[in-house]
């Protein structure tokens, strides 16, 4: 079992109200709806468990589920670290956090995300596995920030 990493970061004016934009960002039932492979987010409190659909990468298939501890610092910042709860064992997690700051036009939104996987494969094999990692986080940042704006009836731009 071999553990591999992938961060990927982001930054957007997104030309709406920052309260509007935080209460999306903190719905636990709405998150699921706006992010492609997240199927749902059951929360305890500041603890929150996601599971997503199934992802295959190398010819390994997982349905990850795991554990995040939140910390939410309304409404500018939201950090969130793998936690699994005492005696459990979660092959995936991530780390990362949101920032929300009023600017001229909407609000400046820079998100920072790792995600952790152990997978049964080689360390041989992380340029393959990281470069998949990154091009699935690519693909699903692209596709929330579309359904982010529509959530929050912003026109798209292109």
């Amino acid at each position: 079992m071999s553990t591999f990493s992938a961060t990927t970061d982001s930054e957007a004016v997104v030309p709406a109200d920052r309260e509007a934009i935080w209460a999306a960002l903190t719905d636990p039932v709405l998150l699921p709806k706006l992010t492609p492979l997240l199927r749902s987010i059951e929360a305890d409190g500041d603890r929150w468990r996601w599971e997503m659909s199934r992802v295959s990468v190398l010819g390994v298939t997982l349905s990850p589920c795991f554990t995040e501890q939140m910390t939410f610092d309304a409404p500018h910042r939201i950090e969130y670290t793998h936690a699994p709860p005492a005696g459990r064992t979660e092959r995936t997690g991530a780390d990362g956090w949101y920032e929300l700051t009023e600017v001229t036009g909407g609000t400046r939104l820079r998100i920072s995300l790792t995600l952790h996987v152990d997978l049964p494969l080689a360390r041989a094999a992380r340029p393959a596995v990281t470069r998949v990692m990154k091009a699935v986080m690519m693909r699903t940042g692209e596709r929330f920030a579309t359904n982010l704006l529509a959530h929050l009836q912003v026109p798209a731009t292109r």
